[in-house]
């Protein structure tokens, strides 16, 4: 069984420690719902980019798939026997039929072998401006086997447009040479107006570009940034280690942190990414996750306090339970141990000695001639020599396992548990002459100083049979050494054996 002041201290810490523990639970269970909801809120934010991706990409493979065929229709239309022969206005009829179709087309241009426009989709006769120096041209002119190209930014020469880029194809002759180009123009206008249209929050980003890292539209819209060469970036790098892929990192145009989704499209040198801020990502998680922080905050706080509180209300408690605990077995004048605490103690060293066979002795202690000493000198001063002595006791038997208590009125007892007849005696000396040496005047004694009488009983030597023997005979030496002319010890055992003249320990003998 614990001790009292044990139990004080770790009943009310244990009460604060769970709702520690407790509050850590929920703290725990709201953490794990948050990173819940903080991984929800990326693959909500990745489904929508995925979607945005998806879309943008069919709707530009749809769109250049358009303009493709409209430039192998005319391709086709030239291979036919007299259409360049017929009437210009219904040769253009002829050849550029297909191309009204084609959403942000500017021109369709059949570019002969030097470079020159040979036939225009917007204008009869041609438009006579050089190309020769475009891109477009050269790339189908140093080879054959080019397809479809799609070319860098440029302004066009035919028109006051918009930038613009070519889709081209190489027009060959019968025996596999040169013979021109077909290029058709795409304003870079569509792109951005086909980027302005999806919702990716005030910090996403959508950039379309050609394979070999250059620039052809992006949002956040910026002039300066078309044409721009990215092929150092690390962004870009990411871009062809494969067809497609997602990954979080920085722009190297604004210096944004976004979670990219990028994809190569189908069958054009074109790759485009879509990417979201991660403050726009997770600015709703944030704002839920204050709110629920906030609310356990509160919650863990408020459990520990009134858990604190609850403790310091138990401490009080337990506190004021042992204060009444210790008075309820301590004298209020000495501070010994009262009589009921001293029975308490005696019989379980009674129990203990007849188990383990060690001797136990007990000394009676009666201050001598009191009745006289508090006639003369009042009460208040026999309260003091009651303290006196009790003191006196206290500072003899102190060793771990003795009691002393004040036994009734002036009468006093020590339990000594493991002390044999020889260490009783020698301590109940000490008890008797440190009385005796405080020199406490009383002129109704013999002895002219308070002294006391001392009975000690052992259970060395004789056989008591219940602890309650043992005290009457510690009572009977008692009142032999007050017979004996007191300030004395006076053993039982010895009393026992001279039985008509009792040894009595007289004080300097």
């Amino acid at each position: 069984m614990p001790e009292p002041k044990t139990m004080v201290t770790r009943r009310p810490n244990f009460i604060i420690a769970i709702s520690v523990v407790l509050a850590g639970a929920i703290l725990a269970i709201a953490l794990w719902v948050l990173a819940q909801m903080h991984d929800d809120a990326l693959r909500r934010a990745q489904d929508s980019v995925f979607n945005v991706s998806l879309l943008i990409e069919r709707d530009v493979s749809r769109n250049l798939e358009i303009y493709d065929l409209s430039i192998r229709s005319v391709i086709e239309g030239l291979k036919q026997p007299g259409v360049q022969q017929l009437d210009p206005k219904l040769r253009q009829l002829v050849l550029f039929d297909g191309s009204a179709s084609a959403k942000d087309l500017g021109s369709i241009l059949v570019i002969d072998e030097n470079g020159y426009i040979k036939f225009d989709s917007q204008a009869v006769p041609p438009r006579h401006v050089y190309l020769g120096d475009r891109d477009y041209f050269k790339v189908h002119r140093d080879s054959p086997d080019v397809g479809l190209y799609v070319s860098h930014p440029f302004m066009p020469r035919t028109s006051a447009s918009d930038m613009s880029i070519g889709l081209s194809r190489r027009i060959s002759r019968p025996d596999g040479s040169f013979g021109g180009v077909v290029v058709g123009t795409m304003r870079l206008r569509y792109f951005r107006s086909l980027f302005q249209g999806m919702n990716l929050g005030a910090g996403g980003s959508i950039a379309l570009m050609l394979t070999d890292g250059t620039m052809l539209m992006r949002r956040p819209y910026d002039l300066k940034t078309i044409g721009i060469d990215l092929t150092d970036t690390a962004n870009y790098s990411r871009f062809t280690e494969q067809p497609s892929g997602d990954f979080f990192g920085t722009a190297a145009i604004d210096g944004v942190e976004r979670w990219y989704a990028f994809r190569h499209i189908d069958m054009y040198p074109l790759i485009l990414d879509v990417a979201l801020s991660t403050q726009d990502i997770y600015v709703g998680w944030r704002r839920r996750a204050w709110i629920i922080g906030s609310l356990i905050a509160a919650l863990d706080l408020t459990l520990i306090a009134l858990a604190v509180l609850f403790a310091q209300q138990m401490r009080g408690r337990l506190a004021a339970e042992e204060e009444l605990r210790i008075l309820a077995r301590t004298d209020g004048l000495t501070g010994l141990d009262n009589r009921r605490a001293f029975e308490e103690s005696a019989e379980t060293a009674w129990r203990r000695a007849q188990r383990s066979g060690a001797p136990l002795s007990l000394l009676l202690i009666d201050v001598d001639s009191f009745k006289g000493f508090n006639d003369l000198y009042g009460h208040s001063a026999g309260d003091e020599a009651l303290v006196t002595v009790a003191r006196c006791i206290a500072q003899n038997a102190r060793r771990p396992g003795d009691t002393a208590a004040r036994y009734g009125g002036e009468e006093f007892a020590a339990l000594l548990p493991d002390t044999d007849e020889a260490g009783a005696l020698r301590i109940a000396e000490q008890i008797r002459s440190a009385v005796h040496a405080v020199a406490l005047g009383h002129v109704a004694s013999s002895h002219h100083v308070l002294t006391v009488s001392i009975g000690v009983a052992t259970t060395e030597g004789v056989a008591f049979a219940t602890y309650r023997e043992l005290v009457n005979a510690a009572d009977q030496a008692l009142y032999g050494a007050k017979d004996a002319g007191r300030n004395r010890i006076l053993p039982y055992r010895a009393m026992a054996g001279a039985a008509g003249n009792p040894i009595v320990v007289v004080p300097g003998h």
